[in-house]
């Protein structure tokens, strides 16, 4: 399993990394190697404003559908179009060109709520026991 140690992560597996003023967001790569071959992201909308912990989109497999879930409350400033046409990019890099949405938090104190690196690794471990 891959991780990203600048990112943050969420108990559902997405993660958060920032970068300036917004927060990037995705799936982790344990998430997608859960998933096997991604075949469709939804997305919301630039504008949309969502709590933490709310739904922002759905990841479809072709093993099951995810709901994909806010890590953190924010307004959505950008959404990775290239997913719609290639959404194999969530398993071959999704860190970098797999990101999801862009936000601008509405409590940047939550980033420190979210597990780093370690601990969601340690997380990951026990889920799977």
């Amino acid at each position: 399993m891959k991780l990203d140690p600048e990112a943050r992560y969420a108990k559902t597996h997405e993660w958060a990394r920032k970068e300036g003023d917004e927060i990037v967001c995705g799936i982790s790569d344990h998430a997608q190697e859960s998933l096997s071959d991604v075949v469709y992201v939804e997305l919301p909308e630039v504008g949309d404003t969502l709590e933490k912990g709310e739904p922002f989109g759905v990841v479809e497999s072709v093993k099951a559908a995810s709901d994909l879930y806010m890590p953190m409350g924010g307004e959505i400033t950008g959404v990775n179009e290239a997913l719609e046409d290639t959404p194999e990019l969530v398993n071959q890099d999704p860190y970098g060109e797999g990101w999801m949405i862009r936000f601008i938090p509405s409590d940047p104190a939550e980033f420190d709520d979210l597990m780093d690196a370690d601990d969601y690794e340690a997380f990951v471990a026990e889920e799977e026991g």
